[in-house]
């Protein structure tokens, strides 16, 4: 991965486009910001270190958990050849498709459902990106991640959570480092928590 492309885009990025009108004064802010429906967009320091980890490639597909703002799509999308993203609440993916279309992405597949089982259909994908935090590792997303992939999660309790990296051998062994704690929303559904 091109870092220095990851961060030109990055800081030309408007993160106020990706907020709702009273919150447009607290975009250069680097803190969480409320987007509706007990959701937030991540503070871009968090959002620039998860896609550092990550590594997406030219030739990555890429399955986002949690599309919210489309802010973090945007960047993967710019990152990588293809990117599947998940997002629950329809309302909140309605606005970030209208977003990502209105910055002429041509290469993100967008659908509402249960982010926490994956996209089975598309996979394997070569990256993962959860952006709301697991209870446990989920199973199904292990499955998903090709041979010599990357998934970065959050894992932990509602509060406070270890930001894991999970990464696949080639011969499909699974690896696990933690880089610091983070707090995310909730990953709702099988492995998050009941609504």
């Amino acid at each position: 991965m091109d870092h220095k492309e990851l961060e030109a885009y990055f800081k030309s990025l408007d993160r106020s486009f990706f907020v709702e009108d009273d919150m447009k004064q607290y975009a250069t802010l680097d803190q969480p910001l409320p987007i509706g429906f007990g959701q937030t967009i991540s503070q871009p320091s968090l959002v620039l270190e998860m896609t550092r980890l990550l590594e997406p490639e030219k030739d990555s597909r890429v399955l986002e958990i949690g599309t919210g703002s489309g802010f973090q799509t945007a960047i993967l999308a710019k990152m990588s050849a293809e990117v599947f993203t998940v997002e629950r609440i329809e309302e909140l993916m309605t606005k970030a498709k209208k977003r990502l279309d209105a910055l002429k992405f041509a290469n993100i597949h967008f659908k509402v459902g249960d982010g926490s089982k994956g996209w089975p259909e598309h996979a394997p994908y070569d990256r993962i990106m959860v952006t709301a935090a697991a209870r446990i590792l989920p199973d199904d997303l292990i499955i998903q991640l090709a041979n010599g992939g990357r998934m970065v999660i959050p894992v932990g309790p509602q509060y406070l959570q270890e930001l894991q990296l999970i990464t696949k051998t080639d011969k499909g062994d699974i690896n696990i480092e933690t880089f610091g704690m983070v707090r995310f929303v909730e990953l709702k559904g099988k492995y998050g928590w009941t609504e």
